[in-house]
């Protein structure tokens, strides 16, 4: 499937890929600062921002999404880096197409299986009544009773076209119906022995010290750097993530 994308920049392609409920738009802040120094491309991942949709969510299947859009755009090879679920389908092009990944950073993300939280938001976003004039204001109110952080909210509806009648941008049924395979991570029989930098938030409990054996299974060459942040870590401190970042992807 070939993917959205926002390119900007010139020179040494990097890869940008968002978390779950995201869309390339979430690294706008970054990709503008990165955009000096590299062709910086954000893409949409399957069933989000305007990227199609498709029940398939395994991340093998988003990985050679990546790939065959990176192919699309002319991008052979490139510093992949991404965030939350976008971390695991960074990993998962690493271990099935290393040829495709110059360098690897993952932030705030592990290859392992995480608990179903998740579910609880695409199930309050699918039970939103999408009803003609329905305004921003009021789906937050809405939301508030079951996704208390305004922060959160804000961050969900931006996937919501407030048309007549309303209706969701991403592949929310999709999404939702994929839980299962998003919160988990394949086994795919290999490893990647190039550059790896994983960025963990410092208030994030999304990377644990007992988690550092299986990354480096998988990466033997990883390293991990912790930015004063939580899971969001490039948009609560862009400053001190743009400072580890760069070099990990070979910019600095």
């Amino acid at each position: 499937m070939r993917l959205n994308a926002v390119d900007a920049g010139t020179g040494t392609p990097v890869v940008l890929l968002h978390g779950l409920f995201g869309a390339a738009q979430n690294w706008g802040t970054v990709q503008s600062a990165l955009a000096s120094l590299a062709r910086v491309v954000a893409l949409d991942l399957r069933n989000h921002g305007a990227s199609p949709h498709d029940p398939v969510m395994d991340y093998a299947a988003m990985a050679a999404d990546v790939a065959e859009t990176m192919t699309a755009l002319g991008i052979p090879s490139a510093a992949v880096l991404g965030h939350s679920m976008g971390g695991k389908v960074a990993m998962a092009l690493a271990l099935t197409a290393p040829e495709r990944v110059e360098r690897l950073v993952v932030v705030d993300i592990a290859p392992r299986h995480y608990g179903p939280s998740n579910r609880t938001i695409a199930a309050a976003l699918q039970a939103l009544p999408l009803e003609h004039n329905l305004t921003r204001k009021a789906a937050d109110a809405a939301l508030a009773a079951t996704i208390a952080e305004p922060g959160m909210r804000a961050f969900l509806l931006q996937n919501l076209r407030f048309e007549n009648p309303p209706y969701w941008r991403n592949g929310l049924d999709e999404i939702a119906a994929a839980m299962p395979v998003i919160e988990d991570f394949p086994e795919l029989g290999a490893t990647y022995a190039g550059p790896v930098g994983v960025i963990r938030g410092s208030r994030s409990d999304y990377v644990r010290d007992e988690d550092w054996p299986a990354i480096r299974a998988l990466f033997p060459a990883a390293t991990l750097t912790a930015v004063a942040a939580g899971h969001w870590v490039h948009a609560e401190n862009p400053a001190g993530f743009l400072e580890v970042a760069e070099p990990l992807l070979g910019l600095g």
